[in-house]
């Protein structure tokens, strides 16, 4: 399929700039794939769709403050620098991206704080705008970690106007969030509340974890028409023993297993096995799924709605259907739901 396939009128105003008071009370649409069917609701709703013994499926990634902001030596220059990944702990060596790169070169010291708290030095050019930095840092890994967390901010995506708020530290994570690695939310999971999780619970419903630490590139632009050509950068998962018992014995007993977001979808996508069961695993995957695509785990998908021309709505074409999946779109549209990170969920059954 061709990239222009997925493009369409999203008014800016549905973008959605702050989170729901309560987490279950954002609007779900549910997409019935064999009758076409679609039907709104809200996200608490979502228990009546599910019965003993099914299986959601988790990505407990944790977000980490990636969003710093510095000063250039010298010049004084404001700098705005974005933690990608930690390359090597001992020495403190990151990948980052920085804004204005024009003005960041190789041997910069870039200074963080108020007092110079957090001193880096740039290292390496590695893209356009990516640098390696290593961190001029004498204390130990708990004290560094604690500093990250003091001088960083929530990485709210660029299309949110407006800067990171007291709730965005909560709201923007999961409240099964465990691992931290990720610089972006697996935002279906925002959804969950702990009062939800157990009404589910209490209902027979079991719950997997896996581990997908999202990066900037599952949100870089698509910049071929021919999908077949794009490469998506790897992303490092982890999908442990407890989580294949929960998830095979559920589908060998012929009940149902949901994947909470496309995250959660890549790593599933990432590890099975000839007969179709999850396999334990770890790694780095680069899979990129588009229509068409036959899924191998999951026969359900609760995701958010999407960008256009993006990698997570190609992902939920694949899933629906590419007709009733932008037939839903048009819906969600007309029907004002609340668009990506803080947005509106839908459930494709």
């Amino acid at each position: 399929m061709k990239l222009s396939q997925f493009r369409f009128d999203l008014p800016l105003n549905l973008i959605a700039q702050h989170p729901t008071k309560k987490r279950e009370d954002a609007r779900l649409m549910v997409v019935h794939r064999k009758t076409g069917n679609i039907e709104n609701k809200h996200f608490r709703d979502i228990m009546d769709y599910f019965d003993d013994k099914d299986v959601f499926v988790v990505n407990n990634t944790k977000v980490f403050p990636a969003r710093m902001y510095g000063r250039k030596e010298k010049t004084g220059a404001k700098i705005e620098v974005f933690l990608l990944r930690e390359l090597n702990k001992p020495n403190r060596l990151w990948d980052v991206i920085v804004d204005p790169a024009r003005k960041i070169r190789v041997g910069n010291k870039l200074y963080f704080g108020e007092n110079d708290e957090l001193v880096a030095e740039v290292i390496d050019n590695t893209t356009s705008r990516g640098r390696t930095i290593r961190f001029l840092w004498d204390g130990t890994d708990e004290e560094f970690r604690q500093m990250l967390e003091f001088l960083g901010e929530t990485p709210l995506p660029k299309y949110i106007k407006r800067k990171p708020e007291a709730e965005d530290k909560e709201r923007f994570q999961t409240v099964y969030a465990k691992h931290e690695g990720a610089v972006a939310a697996p935002t279906a999971g925002l959804h969950f509340s702990i009062e939800l999780i157990k009404r589910l619970e209490i209902k027979g419903i079991r719950f997997a974890e896996v581990t997908l630490h999202t990066g900037l590139g599952t949100f870089r632009p698509i910049e071929v028409e021919d999908l077949s050509k794009h490469k998506m950068d790897a992303e490092y998962y982890r999908i442990e023993d407890t989580a294949c018992k929960i998830v095979n014995k559920a589908i060998e007993g012929g009940h149902r297993i949901c994947s909470v977001g496309t995250t959660t979808m890549r790593a599933l996508e990432s590890s099975y096995t000839a007969e179709k069961l999850l396999k334990p695993s770890e790694g780095w995957t680069n899979i990129f799924i588009h229509p068409p695509y036959q899924f191998n785990i999951a026969d359900a998908l609760v995701t958010n709605l999407h960008l256009p021309k993006t990698s997570l709505l190609i992902m939920t074409c694949a899933f629906a259907g590419y007709d009733l999946a932008m037939e839903a779109y048009k819906k969600a549209i007309k029907d004002k739901y609340r668009f990506f990170s803080y947005g509106d969920a839908m459930i494709v059954i």
